[in-house]
Protein backbone atom coordinates (compact mmCIF):
# COMPACT_ATOMS: atom_id res chain seq x y z
CA UNK A 1 0.00 0.00 0.00
CA UNK A 2 1.52 3.53 -0.84
CA UNK A 3 0.96 6.18 1.78
CA UNK A 4 1.08 9.61 1.48
CA UNK A 5 3.03 12.27 3.64
CA UNK A 6 2.52 15.95 3.82
CA UNK A 7 5.90 17.88 3.68
CA UNK A 8 5.93 21.79 4.23
CA UNK A 9 2.32 22.11 3.64
CA UNK A 10 2.33 19.70 0.83
CA UNK A 11 1.61 16.22 -0.48
CA UNK A 12 3.98 14.12 -1.78
CA UNK A 13 4.54 10.33 -2.51
CA UNK A 14 7.41 8.52 -0.47
CA UNK A 15 9.65 7.24 -2.80
CA UNK A 16 9.80 4.00 -3.86
CA UNK A 17 13.41 3.79 -3.08
CA UNK A 18 12.88 4.82 0.68
CA UNK A 19 13.36 2.55 3.30
CA UNK A 20 10.39 1.66 4.59
CA UNK A 21 9.02 2.86 8.13
CA UNK A 22 9.50 0.70 10.87
CA UNK A 23 5.36 0.96 11.19
CA UNK A 24 3.69 1.69 7.82
CA UNK A 25 0.56 3.95 8.14
CA UNK A 26 -3.03 3.80 8.01
CA UNK A 27 -5.49 6.08 6.29
CA UNK A 28 -7.66 5.49 9.45
CA UNK A 29 -10.35 8.24 11.16
CA UNK A 30 -8.87 7.95 14.73
CA UNK A 31 -11.85 10.14 15.50
CA UNK A 32 -14.34 7.55 15.17
CA UNK A 33 -13.09 5.64 18.49
CA UNK A 34 -14.69 8.28 20.66
CA UNK A 35 -17.31 6.09 20.00
CA UNK A 36 -16.66 3.34 21.62
CA UNK A 37 -18.38 4.20 25.21
CA UNK A 38 -21.86 3.47 23.14
CA UNK A 39 -20.64 -0.18 23.01
CA UNK A 40 -19.77 -0.18 26.64
CA UNK A 41 -23.53 0.92 27.69
CA UNK A 42 -25.02 -1.13 24.91
CA UNK A 43 -22.99 -4.22 26.14
CA UNK A 44 -24.82 -3.81 29.70
CA UNK A 45 -28.30 -3.51 27.96
CA UNK A 46 -27.92 -6.71 25.85
CA UNK A 47 -28.56 -10.75 27.20
CA UNK A 48 -25.53 -11.41 26.01
CA UNK A 49 -23.99 -9.36 28.64
CA UNK A 50 -25.56 -11.64 31.41
CA UNK A 51 -25.00 -14.90 29.42
CA UNK A 52 -27.94 -15.59 28.37
CA UNK A 53 -28.45 -16.93 24.83
CA UNK A 54 -24.81 -17.97 24.71
CA UNK A 55 -22.99 -21.12 24.88
CA UNK A 56 -21.60 -21.82 28.50
CA UNK A 57 -18.39 -22.95 28.95
CA UNK A 58 -16.56 -26.00 30.66
CA UNK A 59 -14.05 -24.38 33.10
CA UNK A 60 -11.44 -24.50 30.50
CA UNK A 61 -8.91 -21.69 30.87
CA UNK A 62 -8.84 -19.04 28.94
CA UNK A 63 -5.69 -15.90 28.70
CA UNK A 64 -6.57 -12.41 27.99
CA UNK A 65 -3.92 -10.25 26.37
CA UNK A 66 -4.30 -6.14 26.58
CA UNK A 67 -3.59 -4.00 23.72
CA UNK A 68 -1.00 -1.70 22.84
CA UNK A 69 -0.36 0.88 25.89
CA UNK A 70 -3.24 -0.74 27.54
CA UNK A 71 -3.45 -2.86 31.10
CA UNK A 72 -5.05 -6.08 32.18
CA UNK A 73 -7.57 -3.60 33.89
CA UNK A 74 -9.40 -2.51 30.84
CA UNK A 75 -10.80 -6.43 29.95
CA UNK A 76 -11.93 -6.80 33.68
CA UNK A 77 -15.56 -6.94 31.81
CA UNK A 78 -14.44 -9.59 29.49
CA UNK A 79 -12.90 -11.40 32.23
CA UNK A 80 -15.88 -11.19 34.63
CA UNK A 81 -18.24 -12.30 31.52
CA UNK A 82 -16.35 -15.51 30.51
CA UNK A 83 -16.24 -16.47 34.33
CA UNK A 84 -20.17 -15.94 34.20
CA UNK A 85 -20.47 -17.93 31.22
CA UNK A 86 -18.40 -21.40 33.07
CA UNK A 87 -14.79 -20.31 31.70
CA UNK A 88 -12.27 -20.01 34.13
CA UNK A 89 -10.26 -16.55 33.30
CA UNK A 90 -6.75 -15.27 33.92
CA UNK A 91 -5.06 -11.75 33.26
CA UNK A 92 -2.07 -11.53 31.06
CA UNK A 93 -0.05 -10.22 34.03
CA UNK A 94 1.91 -8.02 31.74
CA UNK A 95 1.85 -4.79 33.13
CA UNK A 96 1.21 -2.01 30.57
CA UNK A 97 1.79 -3.33 26.93
CA UNK A 98 4.17 -1.58 26.50
CA UNK A 99 7.40 -3.39 26.17
CA UNK A 100 9.28 -6.22 23.67
CA UNK A 101 6.66 -8.92 23.10
CA UNK A 102 9.69 -11.31 22.80
CA UNK A 103 10.08 -10.41 26.50
CA UNK A 104 6.91 -9.90 27.48
CA UNK A 105 6.13 -13.60 26.28
CA UNK A 106 9.03 -15.22 28.22
CA UNK A 107 9.20 -13.20 31.16
CA UNK A 108 4.70 -12.72 32.02
CA UNK A 109 2.53 -14.65 30.06
CA UNK A 110 4.30 -18.08 29.66
CA UNK A 111 4.36 -18.27 33.59
CA UNK A 112 0.20 -17.38 33.07
CA UNK A 113 0.17 -20.17 30.29
CA UNK A 114 1.46 -22.92 32.21
CA UNK A 115 -0.50 -21.61 36.07
CA UNK A 116 -3.55 -22.40 33.61
CA UNK A 117 -2.51 -25.47 32.60
CA UNK A 118 -1.79 -26.55 35.55
CA UNK A 119 -4.72 -25.31 37.17
CA UNK A 120 -6.86 -26.67 34.54
CA UNK A 121 -5.20 -29.93 33.59
CA UNK A 122 -6.08 -29.34 29.79
CA UNK A 123 -5.18 -26.93 26.65
CA UNK A 124 -6.42 -23.09 27.11
CA UNK A 125 -7.86 -20.79 24.93
CA UNK A 126 -6.09 -17.36 24.10
CA UNK A 127 -7.93 -13.94 23.62
CA UNK A 128 -5.72 -10.92 22.24
CA UNK A 129 -6.95 -7.70 21.80
CA UNK A 130 -5.30 -5.60 19.23
CA UNK A 131 -1.28 -5.71 19.80
CA UNK A 132 -2.84 -8.88 22.98
CA UNK A 133 -3.88 -10.62 19.58
CA UNK A 134 -0.92 -10.42 17.52
CA UNK A 135 1.14 -12.05 20.93
CA UNK A 136 -1.68 -14.65 21.01
CA UNK A 137 -1.40 -15.57 17.74
CA UNK A 138 2.54 -15.61 17.84
CA UNK A 139 1.83 -17.68 21.24
CA UNK A 140 -0.39 -20.02 19.42
CA UNK A 141 2.06 -20.27 16.57
CA UNK A 142 5.19 -21.53 18.86
CA UNK A 143 3.21 -23.35 21.57
CA UNK A 144 0.89 -25.54 19.33
CA UNK A 145 0.63 -28.74 21.97
CA UNK A 146 -1.21 -26.27 24.51
CA UNK A 147 -3.18 -24.16 22.69
CA UNK A 148 -6.86 -25.04 22.39
CA UNK A 149 -7.81 -21.88 20.09
CA UNK A 150 -6.73 -17.92 19.75
CA UNK A 151 -9.46 -15.80 19.12
CA UNK A 152 -7.89 -12.20 18.22
CA UNK A 153 -10.17 -8.75 17.99
CA UNK A 154 -8.83 -6.21 16.02
CA UNK A 155 -5.87 -7.22 15.78
CA UNK A 156 -2.87 -6.71 12.79
CA UNK A 157 -2.04 -10.48 12.46
CA UNK A 158 -0.57 -9.54 8.88
CA UNK A 159 1.34 -6.39 9.52
CA UNK A 160 1.48 -3.38 11.74
CA UNK A 161 -0.20 -1.04 9.47
CA UNK A 162 -1.90 1.82 11.93
CA UNK A 163 -2.87 5.69 12.37
CA UNK A 164 0.18 7.56 11.85
CA UNK A 165 -0.68 8.86 15.64
CA UNK A 166 -0.25 5.09 17.02
CA UNK A 167 2.40 4.87 14.81
CA UNK A 168 4.07 7.74 16.26
CA UNK A 169 3.61 6.15 19.99
CA UNK A 170 5.13 2.80 19.03
CA UNK A 171 8.52 4.60 17.47
CA UNK A 172 8.61 6.47 20.98
CA UNK A 173 7.76 2.98 23.03
CA UNK A 174 10.61 1.47 20.32
CA UNK A 175 13.48 3.77 21.59
CA UNK A 176 12.59 2.79 25.30
CA UNK A 177 12.65 -0.48 24.68
CA UNK A 178 16.25 -0.22 23.26
CA UNK A 179 17.24 2.37 25.79
CA UNK A 180 15.96 0.50 28.85
CA UNK A 181 17.17 -3.37 27.47
CA UNK A 182 20.32 -2.81 24.82
CA UNK A 183 21.64 -6.09 23.85
CA UNK A 184 18.79 -7.77 25.25
CA UNK A 185 16.79 -7.26 22.55
CA UNK A 186 17.38 -7.04 18.83
CA UNK A 187 18.32 -3.67 16.55
CA UNK A 188 14.93 -4.14 15.28
CA UNK A 189 12.87 -4.63 18.01
CA UNK A 190 8.90 -3.59 17.96
CA UNK A 191 8.86 -3.75 13.88
CA UNK A 192 7.60 -6.32 11.91
CA UNK A 193 11.34 -6.84 10.37
CA UNK A 194 12.94 -7.90 13.76
CA UNK A 195 14.03 -11.44 13.17
CA UNK A 196 13.30 -12.38 17.10
CA UNK A 197 11.35 -15.84 18.38
CA UNK A 198 7.66 -13.78 18.55
CA UNK A 199 8.27 -12.45 14.59
CA UNK A 200 9.20 -15.76 13.67
CA UNK A 201 6.25 -17.97 15.77
CA UNK A 202 3.64 -15.09 14.14
CA UNK A 203 4.82 -16.11 10.75
CA UNK A 204 4.40 -19.93 11.21
CA UNK A 205 0.79 -21.65 10.40
CA UNK A 206 -1.16 -23.28 13.55
CA UNK A 207 -2.50 -26.54 13.29
CA UNK A 208 -5.61 -27.30 11.61
CA UNK A 209 -6.93 -28.56 15.13
CA UNK A 210 -6.56 -25.38 17.01
CA UNK A 211 -9.53 -23.07 15.84
CA UNK A 212 -8.82 -20.14 14.99
CA UNK A 213 -10.94 -16.51 15.11
CA UNK A 214 -10.34 -12.78 14.18
CA UNK A 215 -12.60 -10.68 15.04
CA UNK A 216 -12.65 -7.28 12.90
CA UNK A 217 -14.55 -4.28 11.91
CA UNK A 218 -14.20 -1.85 8.81
CA UNK A 219 -14.72 1.37 11.15
CA UNK A 220 -11.39 0.66 12.63
CA UNK A 221 -9.92 3.80 13.76
CA UNK A 222 -6.34 2.58 14.67
CA UNK A 223 -5.46 0.25 12.51
CA UNK A 224 -6.12 -1.06 9.06
CA UNK A 225 -9.08 -3.60 9.07
CA UNK A 226 -7.29 -5.65 6.31
CA UNK A 227 -4.41 -6.64 8.02
CA UNK A 228 -6.61 -8.53 10.85
CA UNK A 229 -8.03 -11.47 8.39
CA UNK A 230 -6.65 -14.45 8.73
CA UNK A 231 -8.11 -14.85 5.12
CA UNK A 232 -10.19 -17.58 6.08
CA UNK A 233 -13.83 -17.03 5.39
CA UNK A 234 -14.50 -19.93 8.21
CA UNK A 235 -12.22 -18.07 10.71
CA UNK A 236 -12.85 -14.33 9.81
CA UNK A 237 -16.18 -12.08 11.25
CA UNK A 238 -16.99 -8.61 10.95
CA UNK A 239 -19.04 -6.79 13.34
CA UNK A 240 -19.95 -3.20 13.59
CA UNK A 241 -18.15 -1.32 16.05
CA UNK A 242 -14.95 0.63 17.14
CA UNK A 243 -11.17 -0.82 17.97
CA UNK A 244 -11.30 0.14 21.22
CA UNK A 245 -14.71 -0.51 22.39
CA UNK A 246 -14.18 -4.16 20.38
CA UNK A 247 -13.19 -5.33 24.24
CA UNK A 248 -16.54 -4.33 25.38
CA UNK A 249 -18.85 -5.33 21.65
CA UNK A 250 -21.91 -7.42 22.80
CA UNK A 251 -21.55 -9.30 18.96
CA UNK A 252 -17.84 -9.69 19.25
CA UNK A 253 -18.77 -11.77 22.57
CA UNK A 254 -21.44 -13.42 21.19
CA UNK A 255 -19.13 -14.46 18.72
CA UNK A 256 -16.15 -14.92 21.25
CA UNK A 257 -18.78 -17.80 22.87
CA UNK A 258 -19.73 -19.23 19.93
CA UNK A 259 -16.05 -20.35 18.72
CA UNK A 260 -14.60 -21.46 22.45
CA UNK A 261 -17.88 -23.60 22.57
CA UNK A 262 -16.99 -24.68 18.69
CA UNK A 263 -13.09 -25.42 20.08
CA UNK A 264 -14.16 -27.49 22.90
CA UNK A 265 -16.61 -29.42 20.65
CA UNK A 266 -13.77 -30.37 18.10
CA UNK A 267 -10.81 -31.24 21.05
Amino acid sequence: MRTRKRVNGSSKLRSRRASPPPHPEADTSLWTEALFGAEVLLLHATPVYYGFGVPHGDGSGVVLIPGFLGTDLYLNELHAWLGRIGYRPYFSGIGINADCPNLLIQRRVDETIQRALNETGRKIHLIGHSLGGVIARSIAGARPKDIASVITLVAPIRGTVANRTVVHAADAVRLTILREHGDGVLPRCYTGRCTCNFIHSLRRDVPNAMLQTAVYTRYDGIVDWRYCLTRNPGSDFEVSGTHIGMAFNPAAYSIVAERLALARSSE
